[in-house]
């Protein structure tokens, strides 16, 4: 009973295998017979095989139909090594078709190294065909003009449209949009600041066009600059008058700190003399304090008599009183008491 049981499961087992090679096989199958009726052909083994590789046969198989069917033949070997390196095949050959018809020289490896690159190649393709319009400044710069100051202080604002073609030769390893739009913005700016006034900027606007695409800015891009175009030009502020004004208060606080400098310094001097003069009297105090200390010794020693001493009274009393009429009379001094 039980050699019966095992039996039969080893039945179901291996009708399960045959079963999902059958489904295997008919589905290559399928996919070789389609290949072979589209003129495409890829080999039976090779279809199986690919799932062994995680490749999707039925991408490859679909895809190199399509490309021969535009009349580019491309291998499914060429096909498959592109997607086990990550690629997206499909976007790439429909970018090859593109260029094809268009007539625009791509060939595939370098299709495939922009698709690596992780640039949208198809997308590449389409730009190249279409030319593609750029703002400056653009939405990722969250500003809404270039401001750029004229030689005589006038601010403008300037919006403008840059129509740029993809270079499918410089795509790898060539800067992006934002490059491109950080140039042309710099163009803008050297090109109003180099304008003596700014109503030369207004009357010719295309002046600024023409300077940009004189300096070449597409150089080293992944795009070639075909116009740029300004879309507006208002005026801004007077940014000369308002920096002058800023420069004259500077110069103002500067000169009044100056002053304010030089007060002090007046002010300490005059405390310093006072100080000096108080000193001095001092001194004079003290000098005048030793006179009858002198005089006294004077008397004691016999070189002062006393005729002398009295002589010397006249004379300060004679000295007072030539002082007091040498000085010149106040107006309150002969005023009637209240």
């Amino acid at each position: 009973m039980s050699f019966d049981i095992i039996g039969l499961l080893t039945i179901v087992v291996v009708a399960i295998i045959a079963l999902a090679i059958i489904a295997l096989i008919w589905n290559a199958f399928w996919l070789w017979w389609q290949s072979i009726l589209s003129n495409a052909p890829v080999s039976l083994l090779q279809i199986i095989f690919m799932r062994f590789r995680k490749v999707n046969p039925a991408i490859i198989v679909r895809v190199r139909i399509t490309a021969k069917k535009a009349g580019i033949d491309l291998s499914a070997d060429e096909l498959e090594a592109h997607y086990l390196a990550g690629g997206d095949v499909e976007r790439v050959v429909q970018a090859l078709i593109s260029a094809h018809k268009a007539n625009i020289t791509l060939s595939y490896d370098r299709s495939c190294a922009i698709d690596l690159a992780g640039r949208d190649v198809k997308e590449a393709v389409g730009t190249s065909v279409n030319p593609k319009v750029i703002d400056v400044p653009s939405g990722a710069m969250a500003r809404a003009n270039i401001d750029a100051i004229a030689g005589d202080g006038i601010q403008l604002k300037v919006k403008a449209r840059v129509t740029v073609r993809t270079n499918l030769d410089r795509l790898v390893g060539g800067a992006t949009e934002e490059t491109v739009v950080a140039r042309v913005g710099e163009g803008i700016v050297t090109t109003i600041g180099s304008a003596q006034n700014h109503m030369q900027v207004l009357e010719n606007p295309d002046r600024i066009s023409k300077v940009v695409l004189e300096r070449g800015l597409d150089s080293g891009t992944a795009f070639e600059i075909l116009s740029i175009d300004i879309a507006d030009v208002d005026v801004g502020d007077n940014i000369g008058a308002r920096l002058k004004i800023d420069q004259a208060e500077a110069e103002k606080k500067v000169a009044q700190a100056q002053a304010e400098r030089q007060r002090a310094l007046a002010v300490a001097r005059e405390q310093e003399m006072v100080a000096l003069v108080q000193e001095n009297r001092a001194k004079v105090v003290l000098a005048e304090a030793e006179v009858p200390k002198a005089m006294a010794d004077a008397f004691r020693n016999g070189r002062l008599g006393v005729m002398d001493y009295y002589q010397m009274q006249n004379v300060m009393a004679d000295t007072r009183m030539r002082a007091s009429i040498a000085e010149p009379e106040r107006p309150d001094d002969n005023a009637a008491p209240e």
